[in-house]
């Protein structure tokens, strides 16, 4: 029992080994692609229009919104800023909020109409479907044949619709998708950090993909879908808390083609606290589990090169690599003391082997360090001074593992949850303090205790390295440590906080938020 017991262990950790090694080569791949296919994503400056031109088509903005007091109205004033004719461009307000947004929404759309701008705010209070029924119930009375869509922490140029909408002149177009920028990069440590992990995507996955001709998705904000494309695709469905994932792949698979833009880029607020960083992760980690889980087996059928195939089977499981992470870890220890526990001398084992290979194919950890350290390089000259926060970017991606596990799990086995939102808090420049935003406070995250005692289990797979004489481990604990504990104390940290006290409004409007 106790050598099948062993052998076990030993070939689920091998197999973990391969398929996190496997996600590592994909960052190599994602690099290769981008360094090979970029000039396919550059800006064409033969699709710029002019506001001038008669044969524009009528564009319907959506801002999709859900108690966004603190940046409605950057919102707003960036979507009626935009250069294109009054008469030809439609602006929906989504409005699904429950608190002092509502009047706030309806104060500018008052204003804005009073100036002559074609602007409507539509306000529900079922919720139904989130955001996909939002934009679903949206286009029912949109006018435009092509729908924009900006979320609440995005603030798109003037110019936005003239760069972007030439692209549509292709009748096989069905998204334009516009690149992410930031706005708050530089708040504190948390930003930068996430800054990295935003810039991989969008400047180098992104581009790899779509420049090579493989399949890529709308990134539910910063873009804009042809209303056909929409439609033919089956319209929006909230069987998934990434209705744009779902969306986009499920156009893919009807033909539509889409088309990204590097040079196109609309800045967004990054989350700011740890809490909030964590709750968007779990929502964008199940969404894209339940995705795969729900398209996987139609991609897998599909009559399409397996080149796509893999790698849009890849992009929707890529969520995957916590999971196994922390497989990876909690086999550690038993592994490394199994010639106690089971009777084995490790040396008589093919243990010796498996860690060596770990050891070689901890090669592949060094793919995700090349990929974001390349997107800084392609997007900054003084890109080598922010490498320094390289290293905090592997830490909390280490650290969400936990509650990315749980969203895992429960995409896998269907269980539900409402969709969380991220709080966006006008947070812009260093000056901004946090603690006067109490309206929408993101409670700590129990999956703190959790955090602390992978941390601590870490360190003690560390303990038994040095006991057993066998270091294969040792400097990935370290890091998984550091960053297991880091998460940990910044999500409990944050609930000890004092804030502005609130008033009564207030307090109802964060406990329904």
């Amino acid at each position: 029992m106790l050598t099948f017991l062993s052998f076990s262990f030993l070939a689920i950790y091998g197999i973990d080994i391969l398929l996190l090694f496997y996600f590592g080569l994909h960052t190599y791949l994602m690099v290769f692609l981008y360094s090979r296919y970029k000039d396919n994503c550059a800006e064409d400056e033969t699709k710029l229009l002019s506001k001038s031109d008669k044969n524009l088509p009528t564009v319907t903005i959506q801002l999709p919104i859900f108690n966004e007091f603190y940046v409605i109205d950057r919102l707003i004033d960036a979507a009626c800023a935009m250069e294109y004719p009054k008469d030809k461009l439609q602006i929906q307000v989504l409005d699904d909020s429950t608190d002092e947004t509502i009047e706030k929404v309806r104060s500018l759309v008052h204003s804005y109409s009073g100036k002559g701008i074609w602007i409507e705010h539509l306000h529900r209070t079922n919720r139904r479907g989130h955001k996909a029924g939002a934009l679903d119930e949206g286009m029912a009375k949109a006018k435009g044949d092509f729908i924009a869509i900006f979320d609440a922490d995005f603030t798109p140029e003037p110019d936005f619709l003239l760069r972007t909408m030439g692209y549509f002149q292709d009748p096989v177009i069905g998204v334009v998708q516009a690149r992410w920028g930031h706005i708050n990069e530089d708040y504190n440590t948390l930003t930068k950090a996430q800054s990295f992990g935003i810039d991989g995507h969008f400047m180098i996955e992104q581009v790899a993909r779509n420049g090579s001709g493989l399949w890529m998705n709308f990134n539910g904000t910063a873009g804009i879908w042809r209303r056909a494309c929409i439609e033919d695709a089956g319209g929006w469905e909230h069987d998934t808390l990434t209705e744009d994932f779902d969306l986009s792949y499920r156009a893919e698979l009807k033909g539509w083609k889409f088309r990204y833009i590097k040079d196109v880029v609309c800045k967004a607020e990054i989350p700011a606290t740890m809490n909030a960083y964590k709750s968007q992760q779990f929502r964008w980690c199940k969404g894209s589990i339940q995705t795969a889980v729900k398209l996987v087996p139609r991609i897998w059928n599909a009559n399409e090169p397996w080149k796509i195939k893999a790698e849009a089977i890849t992009h929707l499981i890529n969520y995957s690599v916590h999971p196994l992470m922390i497989i990876n870890i909690l086999l550690t220890a038993p592994l490394l003391l199994m010639e106690y526990w089971a009777g084995f001398k490790l040396d008589d084992l093919p243990i010796e082997i498996l860690f060596g290979s770990a050891a070689i194919l901890s090669l592949g950890s060094l793919g995700p360090v090349i990929f974001y350290a390349y997107s800084q390089r392609e997007l900054h000259k003084d890109w080598k001074g922010k490498l320094i926060y390289l290293p905090v970017l592997v830490m909390i991606g280490t650290g969400i593992a936990v509650v990315n596990t749980y969203a895992w799990l429960e995409a896998v086995f269907g269980v539900q949850s409402g969709f969380k939102r991220t709080p966006k808090l006008r947070i812009e420049g260093t000056g901004d303090n946090l603690k006067e935003k109490v309206k929408y406070v993101v409670p700590v995250d129990y999956r703190a205790i959790l955090e602390f005692f992978m941390g601590g289990y870490c360190v003690f797979c560390i303990y038994v390295s040095f006991l057993v004489g066998k270091p294969y481990v040792i400097g990935f604990m370290v890091l998984y440590s550091i960053g297991f504990f880091t998460v940990s104390f910044l999500s409990v940290s944050e609930s000890f906080w004092k804030f502005k006290p609130a008033s009564k409004e207030e307090k109802e409007a964060s406990a329904l938020a």
